[in-house]
């Protein structure tokens, strides 16, 4: 009877190790590798799953969410000879757990490794600023390349991060001094520039000004000519009108030359000098433009 609780009670712990051990729960963020008699069998997904024990076993537990991978820092050498330090980080998913685990043996340690050398092939072909001014450039390269052969690993490259460069102090110094000389020299040419401008802008406008006066004088000689044509005209005509008066009258033309003596008097004797004496060069000639006056009035 002994002997029979002894075998039951073996027989009860046997079945609970086996239910045990035939019980697997996943979590959800993980991949469980299960092979049978050595050879892969299936992945296990999260939730809750039954293998036979001592046939199938758990070879391996793989996180699927996001993981970061630190490229440690390295020298090295760009395409103009300049030593620097470089370092970055990867992140990575893994996509397919039976390549994650077959394919590679340490799909981390791989893509780290594969890092540098991409780095280093990256950095090689490139001159010192490019690789200053092009992370964004250096950074979809890598991860290109690295997706590549991460592909076979069942391993999908999200995004590469180049998070530091450093350069040797006398190469940084010497940087310094070359961005100091360039922003001189823009300053320079943007002061050149501006001179250009002013001195374009006031050469357009002397020569506006100098049109305009242009113009102006032309203005002014077409009125002057137009003065002097109106001018004449009524010199004409008036000229036909005395000639014609002398036609019809002797006495016009002695008429015309008495007014004038006339008026000159008359403005002589206007005179405020108190000191004038006015002598008529001949009286008679005076007395008779007075005469011829008068007769002429005296005919109208």
């Amino acid at each position: 009877m002994m002997e029979f609780l002894i075998f039951v009670g073996v027989l009860l712990a046997l079945i609970i190790v086996i239910l045990i051990k035939s019980i697997i729960i996943v979590s959800q963020s993980d991949i469980v590798i299960v092979e049978r008699l050595g050879k892969f069998h299936k992945e296990l997904s999260g939730g809750f799953h039954l293998i036979f024990p001592f046939i199938d076993m758990v070879k391996s537990v793989i996180t699927i969410k996001e993981q970061l991978i630190d490229i440690e820092k390295q020298q090295v050498i760009t395409k103009d000879n300049v030593n620097i330090l470089v370092d970055g980080i990867v992140f990575l998913k893994v996509t397919n757990g039976k390549m994650a685990f077959y394919n590679v043996e340490n799909y981390k340690k791989a893509i780290s490794n594969l890092a540098m050398t991409t780095l280093r092939g990256e950095i090689g072909g490139m001159y010192l600023d490019d690789t200053l001014s092009s992370r964004d450039s250096l950074n979809s390269a890598l991860q290109i390349a690295l997706g590549d052969a991460a592909d076979n690993w069942g391993v999908k490259i999200m995004r590469v991060e180049i998070s530091e460069i450093s350069v040797p102090s006398g190469i940084e110094e010497a940087m310094n001094l070359q961005m100091k000389a360039e922003r001189e020299k823009r300053a320079i040419e943007l002061n050149a520039e501006a001179q250009k401008v002013a001195l374009i802008k006031n050469a357009e406008a002397l020569k506006q000004e100098q049109v305009l006066n242009a113009e102006a004088i032309e203005r002014m000689a077409d009125a002057k000519k137009y003065e002097q044509i109106a001018l004449a005209q009524g010199q004409k005509e008036a000229m036909n009108n005395i000639n014609e008066a002398m036609a019809q009258n002797i006495n016009a033309a002695e008429f015309l030359l008495a007014k004038g003596r006339v008026e000159a008097f008359l403005a002589l004797a206007k005179s405020e000098n108190k000191d004038k004496i006015l002598v008529p060069y001949e009286s008679t000639e005076l007395i008779g433009a007075l005469s011829v006056l008068k007769e002429f009035v005296g005919k109208k």
